[in-house]
């Protein structure tokens, strides 16, 4: 048994009918680079279940919610009920592709079983197959979940990973009366909360001393100009993909002095002013992205799974030039990493520790139900993520992996999200969104080559 951490427990609270704390990924492979069969395939993933037992791990919830839940281990574990094998007719697309993922992605996961899914998709145009990976947040974050997927993959085809020889017994669930005495042991640790406020304040003071400084910092929440994309979510989700080469971006990048996560940003926000204008909804304020960042290497937390902290970044929308855009965002994401800083890696970890479960549920299906969040100035427009990935060729249990496609969720006031992923020498761009906010998200995807191509150009007249 191991309790969620108040941070992996909030994924669970803030989810609704129509907020989905679930991230996706999909994983396109080459069959030809091995003898692949499904039974094979699924066969490898059980072998490998003992090297990940997070896998085979449930939530468990305290009675009348007193505490965080725990994670325990399934003793009614199912392999089939987490591998599903989905035949698409072929040759299917992008396109066909894209609408299969959008529709898993906007299903629930039960949360009586271990909170994870696997869908191997045959019959894709070229004879290749495709594996969409669904976790839900509160199991895995950026780092967690490629360490997860580390042990799926292999450096060379054919590789056989030893995994632990004894047979697997789950363990005795905790009892209710257990969970309970326990929840009431802790409740006075509580009152640990209000040394949090003294800390809070002198957040808060630093920021207002570095402004009254005239200093560039993180963009200010609230004060995002509101897209079509800004509104209360539905369940449906709808999803689109691109790639860049990564040598493009690192040449941009050097170019100009600037960070491979400035480029990447500047991309987003040419790709997204491309769209924007196409519809006639371009403000005249820039796009404010939330950018998580692990804080894996600097807190000071060692349990539980997420590890995040995050940043509010300008995006340049407002900036036609796309170099001057760039240096806009270098600028910007200067600041903004100087206040983050300030704010310190355990920010997030301290207060979500003391979250009510009861009323954190309360708060957000309220917050939901009545769509508050267009009710109020725009938190943020969107969340930008970039996930480090394989610099090598990987090959998924067995199978070569083309491309790996990241998901995340999207939120009420911020329809959607976007994920680049390093993959070898590629980057692998995953859009999603709230389905009626943003139906022609592919206009996204479809832009990504083209900006990137102009501020390859720019780069390159530069020398």
């Amino acid at each position: 048994m191991e309790r969620l951490t108040g941070l992996d427990a909030s994924f669970l609270y803030l989810e609704t009918g129509t907020q989905h704390l679930h991230v996706c990924a999909l994983l396109i492979l080459d069959p030809t680079s091995a003898d692949y069969s499904f039974d094979s395939f699924k066969a490898e993933l059980g072998r490998r279940l003992p090297l990940i037992p997070q896998m085979r791990r449930r939530v468990y919830e305290v009675p009348f919610n007193l505490d965080h839940p725990v994670w325990v281990e399934d003793e009614n574990f199912d392999l089939d009920y987490h591998v599903r094998r989905i035949a698409i007719a072929a040759p299917a697309g992008h396109r066909e592709l894209a609408e299969l993922v959008g529709d898993i992605a906007g299903r629930p996961m039960d949360r009586d079983r271990p909170l994870w899914e696997l869908s191997v998709v045959e019959g894709l145009d070229g004879g290749k197959v495709a594996v969409i990976c669904k976790y839900h947040h509160a199991a895995v974050d950026g780092i967690t979940g490629s360490n997860l997927m580390m042990h799926l993959c292999d450096l060379e085809p054919g590789a056989t990973k030893p995994v632990p020889d004894q047979e697997w017994h789950p363990e005795s669930k905790p009892s209710d009366w257990r969970l309970l005495a326990e929840a009431v042991v802790k409740f006075p640790t509580k009152a640990g909360m209000l040394g949090l406020v003294p800390k809070t304040v002198g957040v808060v003071a630093g920021f207002a001393q570095r402004r009254r400084q005239n200093k560039t910092g993180m963009a200010i929440p609230f004060s995002a100009p509101r897209t079509p994309f800004n509104l209360a979510i539905t369940p449906h989700r709808t999803v689109a993909f691109a790639d860049a080469e990564l040598d493009a971006v690192k040449e941009i990048r050097s170019a100009f002095g600037v960070k491979v996560n400035d480029v990447l940003l500047t991309v987003v926000a040419g790709a997204l002013r491309v769209y924007l204008e196409r519809h006639e909804e371009l403000p005249d304020r820039s796009l404010i992205a939330s950018v998580p960042v692990s804080v894996h290497d600097s807190t000071r937390h060692t349990a539980g799974i997420n590890k995040v902290s995050t940043l509010f970044a300008r995006l340049g929308t407002d900036i036609a030039d796309p170099v001057e855009r760039l240096h806009e965002v270098a600028e910007s994401n200067r600041g903004a990493k100087e206040e983050h800083e300030l704010l310190g890696a355990d920010f997030l970890q301290d207060w979500s520790k003391y979250a009510p479960p009861n009323a954190f549920r309360l708060a957000a299906r309220m917050y939901s139900s009545l769509k508050l969040a267009e009710m109020h100035p725009v938190v943020h427009n969107l969340v930008v993520s970039n996930v480090p990935g394989p610099p090598m060729p990987l090959y998924f249990l067995g199978v070569r992996v083309d491309a790996m496609y990241p998901f995340g969720p999207v939120f009420h006031g911020a329809g959607l999200t976007v994920t680049v992923l390093s993959n070898n020498d590629k980057l692998n761009f995953g859009f999603i969104a709230c389905k009626e906010l943003v139906p022609d998200i592919a206009e996204l995807a479809d832009a990504v080559p083209g900006v990137v191509a102009e501020l390859l150009s720019a780069a390159r007249a530069s020398a």
